[in-house]
């Protein structure tokens, strides 16, 4: 055979493994090769039951009861490998959890956005609405992401407890002042409208109990 007719026939045996394999590809609904996303998520051949929801597709219904244990027929996503308590592989398994919906779960089963526009010391304290993601492991009904409305909790790098503890201090130390000044002199003693001289070294007489209710004392006086 010529060296021409050689090369020709190579070219059509090429064309033809080329034709099967895109038609190969067509048949099998072109799937790629590539990872899926929530493969990250999916530990390779762990147990079903321990697998992320990301990992897995259940036949759920509502008509469950709250609060009350139920069990749904799950099966793995496509590229997912998982074993039973015999440590068989499988594709479908049954799922055990609690009746709720996903935004039915404790606070402890989700991770909530925060703010740092809303004001955490007004009166009535401020809310937000959170978007609220349930953690990989937790299996709940319904959305996984929901939004929230939560009390605002930060505001000027400190935390809601501290800086109302700030605002209480603030609002209170002409009171706190006086209070103070009272431990140092006798029961008997009151305040006219000047402030008294304290002598150095003098003791407190009382206790800042004590002295906050003879500063409200001599308050009524004078009102």
């Amino acid at each position: 055979m010529a060296p021409a007719g050689v090369l020709l026939w190579g070219l059509r045996r090429l064309c033809r493994v080329l034709l099967f394999l895109s038609q190969f590809y067509i048949l099998s609904g072109g799937e790629s090769t590539d990872i899926p996303p929530y493969m990250m998520k999916c530990p390779s051949n762990g147990l079903c039951s321990r697998l992320p929801a990301d990992c897995i597709e259940c036949k759920t219904n509502f008509s469950c009861v709250y609060g009350k244990p139920v069990t749904f027929d799950c099966t793995v996503k496509p590229s997912v490998t998982c074993v039973d308590q015999d440590f068989k592989s499988r594709k479908s398994f049954v799922l055990n959890m609690t009746c709720r919906f996903c935004w039915q779960l404790p606070e402890t089963d989700y991770e909530c956005s925060s703010s740092t526009s809303c004001m955490a010391v007004s009166c009535p304290r401020q809310r937000y609405t959170a978007n609220c993601t349930v953690r990989d492991h937790v299996h709940c009904l319904g959305n996984r992401t929901f939004p929230k409305m939560l009390y605002c909790n930060w505001t000027g790098g400190y935390k809601w407890s501290t800086a109302l503890a700030l605002r209480w201090v603030t609002d209170n130390v002409h009171d706190l002042i006086w209070a103070a000044m009272w431990c140092w002199l006798p029961g008997d003693a009151t305040f006219d409208h000047h402030v008294p001289a304290l002598s150095v070294g003098l003791a407190p007489l009382c206790s800042p109990g004590c002295a906050i209710s003879r500063l409200k004392k001599q308050q009524a006086r004078f009102s």
